[in-house]
């Protein structure tokens, strides 16, 4: 959802052979979460942990407490620091992105996350609903709006880079079982909605005279995957330069208010944990913005608010949803749009018939991640009883990969804020605007009937 996306030129697919490895974003994303991954089972299995390395803020009530914290652990935070820097710009420097600017970028988003955990991990945070997710996106959001930041410093605000990454690292904490078990009501859940969704959006734009690739393009971004979705057809089905940054736009302006919408409305509805994140999974447009408004949920739930259900409920119901049912569209709506491209709409503009590959070309490779992650950490949990998978393997293996993963999903929120200029939104137009809304509001409603009806009990009961 960065603004660095808005200006990707669209066009036919094309393969990049082995290359692919090294020069997309998505394969960097499989490296580093995998990496990481291998690297803290290779301690725990010699008994030791990545846990000093992935440090966060401890729970405090004084600012005493939270002044000892970090002088404790500040070689902790340091080391951990120039971990994130020295991966980053490597990766970044290769799928090119400027050293010189991604660095000084990149420290100041550090600097602003370990303050925004910090206030998170306050112990009246709750009360205030000062969630990090929530904070890092209005914190983001004031500065890029009312201060103003050079837009030299995006190049270290790469929402999709993080978010990705931090997708991988999920799944090392999902376990491959509970994929399985309730994976097939996700991706029915997800396919009603998302072939509903698209179709709602595509006639109510062509109703309003929009050219059939814009609205095609529009329908993906909000039936799929937001951003990713809305870049991937519109080069699949020739559209204009134009109509990829008017749907980003659009899927940006909702995205972001359901992160809020969606956390308050499920809250005043006192809806179970994995039911409001199956619901947000459903309704949101964006990976990052569900993950924020899911984890926000997650951390209200519990005793103290009556709400039942726990954190990673919300969190595994969302990722079901959206990652493993939501995302698997798009290289399935992409080898569609683009044969219908081809042969109906403007066979010059599609630029020749497409073939199966453009399946694979135009698929989330983050999601073989985020599957090979869950895997790995379930084989490894095999060998364990389940007391002693909670007595070793969780807090000696798994808590520290939790740990950087939150990591992860705080940079990519406060890049989201941070890159997000309001006054850019208000240029897509009248009638892309209408089309947009008109799948927003099917989304939301039909969603919330499949989660909370229909597959409530699946839901309710996840992982358990």
């Amino acid at each position: 959802m960065s603004r660095s996306n808005a200006g990707v030129l669209t066009g036919a697919p094309r393969s990049t052979g082995w290359s692919e490895l090294w020069r997309k974003e998505d394969w960097w994303a499989i490296w580093l979460g995998l990496g990481l991954v291998i690297i803290a089972y290779a301690l725990f299995a010699h008994g030791g942990s990545l846990k000093w390395l992935a440090v966060t803020p401890a729970k405090w009530s004084t600012f005493d407490q939270l002044t000892a914290h970090f002088a404790a652990n500040y070689a902790r935070y340091f080391t951990q620091f120039v971990l994130w820097l020295a991966v980053f710009t490597v990766a970044g420097t290769i799928l090119g992105f400027k050293p010189g600017e991604f660095v000084p970028s990149f420290v100041l988003l550090y600097a602003m996350s370990v303050v925004i955990f910090a206030l998170g991990q306050w112990d009246k945070a709750n009360t205030y609903n000062l969630e990090p997710p929530l904070v890092a996106l209005v914190v983001g959001l004031v500065l890029s709006n009312l201060v103003g930041l050079p837009r030299w410093l995006d190049a270290g605000f790469r929402v999709e880079f993080y978010v990705k990454t931090g997708i991988v690292l999920l799944g090392a904490t999902l376990p491959l079982t509970l994929i399985v078990w309730a994976g097939p009501v996700a991706i029915l859940q997800a396919s009603i909605v998302s072939v509903v969704t698209f179709f709602v959006i595509f006639f109510v734009g062509r109703k309003l005279g929009l050219d059939p690739r814009l609205a095609a393009t529009l329908g993906a971004g909000g039936a799929v995957c937001g951003v990713s979705a809305s870049i991937a057809i519109a080069g699949a089905v020739g559209a204009k330069k134009e109509d990829a940054p008017i749907a980003i736009t659009l899927v940006i302006l909702w995205a972001i208010v359901m992160i809020f919408a969606l956390p308050l409305v499920s809250r005043a509805l006192g809806l179970p944990a994995g039911i409001a994140g199956a619901w947000i999974g459903t309704s949101e447009f964006a990976d990052a913005a569900g993950l924020a408004a899911a984890q926000s949920y997650g951390g209200i739930v519990g005793p103290a608010t009556g709400i039942a259900g726990t954190a990673d409920q919300a969190l595994w119901a969302f990722t079901l949803m959206k990652v493993v049912g939501r995302d698997v569209w798009i290289g399935i709506w992409a080898f569609v749009l683009a044969i219908v491209a081809t042969t109906r709409w403007d066979k010059s503009v599609a630029g020749g018939r497409p073939n199966a590959a453009e399946i694979w070309w135009r698929f989330p490779k983050f999601v073989i991640g985020f599957v090979l992650a869950s895997v790995f950490v379930t084989l490894v949990a095999a060998e364990y009883s389940m007391a002693d998978y909670n007595k070793i393997v969780a807090p000696n293996f798994v808590a520290p990969i939790k740990d950087l993963r939150t990591w992860a999903f705080i940079f990519c929120f406060l890049s989201i804020g941070l890159t997000t200029r309001l006054r850019e939104l208000a240029h897509a137009g009248r009638k892309p605007f209408l089309a947009f809304t008109s799948g927003v509001a099917v989304n939301v409603v039909l969603g919330f009937i499949l989660s909370a009806v229909v597959f409530a009990a699946y839901w309710e009961t996840l992982g358990r």
